[in-house]
């Protein structure tokens, strides 16, 4: 959708719940009487709960049967489902059958070979929307007014089903054609075998690995569902963390039962391989790349796991990285390992997607954990199979709360890149606080990589959806977002997590869509079209993150949580083995000012970006104040555009951060009554301790920062009310997500 809608969401919202006959007055009357029942947020965005009286009746004449033209398949037969569950709930009535005629009112499935009398101008509209594209029409067919979701494939009719039952819940017309920008849409779940999630915060992994493969818990059809509403079409079981058990044949055999569930809803399992496995197993006495015995256990290992898995997706790889094994150990490259893994799967059509998080020590010198990846993988474009996406981080650090795009987007056109962002909040607050990440992709995604300078692109979107390759040959496309899913009964620990998870799907179908688009269709479809909740939900997202970003960390600051757990603040940390592991590496604090030098003054990480935005940044006074101190270190007399010093602007945010907070507490205070009581009142525990949350990151920073500087508050400035000590002594030992 058209970035005017951001100006123009409150006008566009209520005529469309004016069109629905949802205003707010009605909405007040059709609930005053009875109490909005209980949700527990197990159907996430699924709800399909009764529209209003006057969209039920266009609803019931819009869909009095279904028909399936295509052949009957286990997708075609999991989007008629999909579609009678809806139209039942949303409707109130009975689920629609499925009849072979078509008659006045049909919701029609089918593609342009199936459907009888077809207009010539939708058959060559299908033809460019290719295999997961969809159709949706008002038209006629046989002479009779039906709805129609055409596509090519079975799949496409699934996400078709899927976009009109959510412009039907969200009360808009069903009349789009839509076909994904990127071919891989992946989750990659952090699960361990024994069902621990790492940096999880929805409690334990849906895969009960040891239950499995004889019993498969229905949670997973679920799971299916919601992603495949999303157009998700690819999972990877585990973490990245990788154990050498989930490439041996009992654990091939589970993941096998996990891909016959999700398969009909178009889900492809892939697994994360660590990459000394054979060693590991004690099957090779190396784990070289280039060693024929390594190379053959490989494809070995594939063909076994094609003959379970007949669509296994492939490998994701996370090597020499956190002391991971790679090929490095062998004083092989990247690409030397990640084409041997792919030459092993190239045969199945199998990808692999090599993680580009990578920081190993340098003995001798302080380096620039920023600088890493870049100068390791730039070297390597176009050295890589055909078969090989790198799988960058959206920043160069590490799923902070803000950073700069990661400077190898647009550094290297003869390679596919995959996005790699985080779901799971991390750094933002777990599943405790509300941040919306859609904010956070967005920014990232249109930022202007300034290849081709100032403003001439690429953006970081067109880079991953390929538009930048050199060779003319369509290149691999895809994104991957880290799981905030657990078995919590609301899937995500907090429900206003559920719309990361969203919004991520949504921009991993159109890395250009806009994220209060999104914001709008989650609220319509989880807490009901009534535009006295979704305007207030909406606003609450959209300003969400920023304000996490005010109380944690201003201005660019950046890695300054609690370390291990990353839980709470925690910049004073200065004795961790390895420097980029303490705070106090990343915000640099001293009597002279504060921030992390990253211009040619200081470690250059500047140069790693087009020479058009490398000449923006060096300047301080032309550097955006969201990423100033990431570039630079500054005085704390550095006067700000605002008029204030460098430090009271610090200060400045961290109190602008512990008001959002307050705000967004009082905004959902005021939606008791509106939103059920039980998801009001979880949400609300939420808001308070994100409060404290904000509150302690606030006094904590100040009292550290304030002890660095040797500056006195400003004036009207409340001061902490622990003396800095306090605040050191608060620990997490058992925080969830650990790493």
């Amino acid at each position: 959708m058209h970035k005017l809608f951001h100006k123009l969401f409150p006008p566009v919202l209520a005529a469309l719940l004016l069109a629905a006959g949802l205003t707010s007055a009605n909405a007040a009357t059709s609930t005053a009487s009875k109490p909005v029942p209980d949700e527990d947020g197990y159907n996430l965005w699924l709800r399909y709960q009764p529209l209003a009286p006057a969209a039920q009746a266009r609803l019931k004449a819009q869909a009095r049967s279904i028909v399936l033209t295509t052949p009957i398949t286990a997708t075609t037969t999991a989007a008629v489902a999909e579609l009678q569950r809806g139209v039942a709930g949303m409707a109130g009535i009975d689920a629609p059958a499925q009849t072979a005629t078509i008659a006045d009112g049909a919701l029609v499935l089918g593609t342009a070979a199936t459907l009888p009398g077809l207009d010539s101008t939708l058959k060559t509209e299908l033809a460019k929307l290719g295999n997961e594209g969809y159709l949706l029409r008002a038209a006629r067919l046989q002479g009779r007014p039906v709805t129609l979701i055409a596509a090519n494939t079975d799949i496409g009719l699934l996400y078709g089903a899927f976009a009109w039952l959510r412009a039907t819940a969200g009360g808009t017309a069903p009349e789009a054609s839509s076909a994904p920008k990127l071919q891989l849409r992946l989750l990659n779940h952090w699960d361990n075998l024994d069902r621990h999630v790492e940096r999880g915060y929805a409690g334990a992994s849906i895969w009960d690995w040891w239950a499995l493969p004889e019993i498969t818990d229905s949670r997973y059809t679920d799971y299916a569902r919601a992603n495949a509403s999303l157009g998700i079409n690819g999972t990877v079981l585990n973490n990245v963390n990788s154990k050498p058990e989930v490439l041996t044949p009992a654990y091939i055999a589970k993941a096998a039962a996990v891909a016959d569930v999700l398969r009909p809803y178009g889900i492809k399992v892939f697994l994360s391989a660590r990459f000394s496995t054979p060693l590991e197993l004690k099957q090779t006495d190396t784990a070289d790349p280039l060693s024929p015995a390594v190379q053959t256990w490989w494809k070995n290992k594939a063909d076994e796991i094609y003959r379970a898995i007949p669509d296994f997706g492939g490998f994701l790889v996370k090597a020499n990285s956190e002391g991971q094994p790679g090929p490095q150990d062998y004083h092989r490259s990247h690409a030397d390992g990640a084409n041997m893994l792919a030459a092993a799967l190239a045969p199945h059509h199998g990808i692999v997607m090599w993680r580009a998080f990578v920081y190993a020590p340098q003995a001798g010198k302080e380096t620039d954990r920023a600088r890493q990846a870049f100068e390791e993988f730039k070297p390597l474009d176009g050295k890589f199979a055909s078969n090989v996406l790198v799988q960058v981080k959206n920043g160069a650090i590490d799923f902070q709360p803000r950073e700069p795009f990661h400077p190898l987007f647009g550094a290297m056109p003869n390679t596919p890149l995959m996005m790699e962002f985080q779901i799971t909040k991390e750094y933002l607050g777990f599943s405790t606080d509300i941040a919306y990440l859609g904010t956070m992709f967005e920014e990232v995604l249109e930022s202007d990589t300034m290849q081709q300078g100032q403003g001439k692109g690429p953006t970081v979107a067109q880079v991953i959806e390929g538009s930048h390759t050199l060779d003319g040959k369509p290149p691999l496309t895809g994104m991957a977002g880290v799981a905030n899913i657990g078995v919590d009964r609301n899937w995500t620990g907090h429900h206003f997590d559920q719309a990361n998870w969203y919004a991520f799907g949504r921009l991993a179908w159109n890395p250009q869509a806009s994220a209060r688009a999104i914001a709008v269709e989650w609220a319509a479809q989880s807490f009901g079209n009534d535009a006295r909740v979704i305007g207030p939900v909406v606003d609450m997202l959209m300003r969400s993150r920023e304000t996490v970003v005010d109380y944690m960390s201003p201005l660019g600051l950046h890695h300054i949580m609690g370390t291990a757990h990353h839980h709470g603040p925690a910049p004073w940390v200065n004795d961790l083995e390895r420097p980029d592991w303490n705070p106090v590496y990343y915000h640099r604090a001293a009597r002279d000012g504060i921030g992390f030098d990253r211009t040619a003054s200081g470690t250059n990480a500047l140069e790693q970006y087009a020479p058009a935005l490398a000449r923006l940044y060096a300047d301080p006074r032309t550097t955006p104040e969201k990423y100033l101190l990431w570039f630079h270190h500054l005085p704390w007399t550095y006067a700000m555009p605002s008029g204030r010093t460098l430090w009271a602007e610090i200060i400045d945010h961290y109190d602008r951060g512990v008001a959002g907070a307050r705000d967004l507490q009082s905004r959902w205070d005021a939606l008791r009554g509106v939103v059920d009581a039980r998801r009001h009142a979880e949400v609300a525990q939420r808001l308070r301790r994100q409060v404290q949350n904000a509150e302690l990151w606030r006094n904590a920073c100040i009292a550290y920062f304030q002890s660095v500087s040797g500056l006195p508050l400003p004036n009207g400035v409340t001061p902490p009310p622990q003396p800095l000590e306090y605040y050191k002594a608060i620990h997490f030992p058992y925080a969830p997500g650990r790493g």
